[in-house]
């Protein structure tokens, strides 16, 4: 009965002249949507990790290499229990779930991965699966792939859609998703899995800034995936941190460009720099090269300025630096030592808090960036968030790469989309504590069964369900054809592990009603 009210609820609602999902009234179809952007985000990681430090014991290398060296304290990783279709399924729902979204809303859903289980068949179709009981099949999308950018590139398409003509009304969910493995040696402990949903729209309280977008792509094989029945890549470490810091420099001038084109059409006449962006956060495959990134940023502010101080202020004592050519740096420690330390003040404020998950859990691949952008939010207040402008450089090997940036809304009062979506992530650091830590010889042997069973038909997995987060969806089987079958912990441990899907689907409906005119007002 009660169920019934609210369904009714729901379709009264619906049938507003304003009204969100379904088609724009007539008289909104000319207006190109305002502040599209991310509404909503939901992280995911493994429930169990290991010990960076206690893992250099184990390898045998020097204290302080990954630790130190990467910047890395603990890495996330997955049991055969999961894999990239559970990963999706569960930050996805739980996205839903913490939203009280109804599956009808949303009109476009794509994903970002680059762990290929399947060289047909997409990602997206198993997430279908979650928009079966509310008979929406009218989504458009599928998996968009290349390296760690493949998250960013679904991004840009959701938000394109929502600013083109073949928008209906409804919201875009974007997913990226990864499980990053290694085989056995020094890129090892870079690894890391999870995975992140943006729920994308109008009124966004993360809103992207239309033309600032600076993009590089080029033809390298600095790390790729060519055996088609291995997890593992093929890196060339070297090489991969030349094409990062290169794009990086490349991407970073296009946008300078672009923003100082648009800042000259409206009479302003100054030249962007790392201090116009209240946050840079990055694509992070470990902590150490994000930190030499953002000193990276600096130097190429130091070499555009027509006249830099060097006896005051942020290029103090640089001068030695002035005639350097960019290219000829990536591997200058000297460049390197002296902008690191001339950046560390900026670092602190404007990036730092952006590596929570990454050192914590490692490189997630396509959703690293967005998990940064996620730590962001999560250790700062909505009042601190409102009116910045976050920068966001995303990279992908072989290679993508683009910066672009985000101006957070101003409204930071109580209630406000800004403050729902931070109060949404504060429980970030919390849910990482909440993780169990396993030693460096159960990790091992996590990866060689891995290994071992990657892409075996009729298989059932040996991974414990019950280490698993409750409302965990994960593997139950691959039968003799391949084909992959999911099961989702329960959000209680004395109920049945089937229990959570129905129960779930129930209590968004009723969610959904007063979060949807919330949102409708705002429209």
């Amino acid at each position: 009965m009660l169920f019934e009210l609210f369904h009714q609820r729901i379709l009264k609602n619906l049938s507003h002249p304003i009204r969100m999902p379904g088609s724009l009234p007539a008289v909104c179809e000319a207006a190109w949507p305002k502040d599209v952007g991310i509404i909503a985000m939901e992280v995911y990681f493994p429930s169990q990790y290991v010990e960076q430090a206690e893992l250099e014991e184990f390898d045998g290398v020097g204290a302080g290499k990954y630790t130190v060296g990467l910047g890395q304290a603990r890495m996330g990783f997955c049991s055969d229990r999961e894999d990239i279709g559970s990963l999706c399924l569960t930050v996805v729902q739980r996205l839903m779930e913490r939203s009280g979204l109804s599956y009808e809303s949303v009109g476009r859903l794509e994903v970002g991965t680059e762990t290929i289980i399947d060289k047909s068949k997409s990602t997206k179709t198993v997430l279908m699966q979650l928009f079966e009981e509310s008979g929406n099949t009218d989504v458009e999308g599928v998996d968009t792939t290349n390296a760690c950018y493949g998250g960013t590139a679904a991004l840009f398409n959701a938000v394109n859609w929502v600013e083109s003509s073949s928008w209906d009304g409804r919201y875009a969910l974007v997913v990226a998703g990864d499980i990053a493995v290694y085989a056995t040696g020094s890129a090892r402990p870079t690894g890391g899995a999870g995975a992140v949903a943006m729920l994308v729209g109008p009124n966004a309280p993360l809103a992207f800034e239309r033309g600032l977008r600076g993009t590089h792509m080029q033809h390298a094989y600095d790390f790729y995936k060519p055996d088609m029945v291995s997890e593992y890549p093929v890196v060339d470490g070297k090489l991969s941190i030349q094409c990062y810091l290169s794009a990086l420099d490349r991407c970073y001038s296009v946008y300078r460009n672009k923003i100082h084109a648009q800042w000259q059409r409206e009479g302003l006449d100054k030249r962007c720099s790392l201090e116009d962006f209240g946050f840079m956060v990055f694509h992070s495959p470990y902590c150490k090269l994000v930190q030499k990134s953002l000193a990276r940023l600096m130097l190429n502010d130091f070499l555009c300025h027509h006249s830099p101080g060097t006896q005051s202020g942020p290029f103090s004592g640089l001068e030695a630096f002035r005639d350097v050519k960019i290219e000829d740096t990536y591997f200058d420690r000297d460049v390197e030592k002296a902008f690191m330390k001339a950046s560390s003040e900026a670092f602190e404020s404007k990036t730092k808090a952006s590596l929570l998950i990454s050192n914590q859990n490692g490189n997630m691949y396509t959703p690293s960036v967005y998990g940064c952008l996620a730590s962001v939010l999560a250790q700062h207040t909505p009042q601190q968030l409102a009116g910045q402008r976050i920068g966001v450089f995303s990279y992908g090997s072989g290679f993508a790469a683009t910066l672009y940036s985000i101006k957070v809304t101003q409204d930071a009062t109580p209630g406000s989309a800004l403050d729902k979506l931070v109060s949404s992530l504060c429980d970030l650091q919390a849910r990482l504590d909440s993780r169990k830590k396993v030693s460096p010889d159960v990790f091992a042997q996590n990866m060689k069964l891995r290994e071992e069973t990657h892409h075996l038909a009729n298989y059932i997995p040996q991974g414990s369900v019950e280490e698993l987060f409750p409302g965990t969806w994960y593997l139950t089987r691959v039968d003799e054809k391949h084909r992959r079958q999911y099961a989702r912990r329960s959000m209680n441990d004395d109920r049945p592990l089937e229990a959570g899907l129905i129960t779930s689907c129930i209590t968004a409906e009723v969610c959904f009603s007063n979060w949807c005119l919330f949102h409708m007002i705002l429209m």
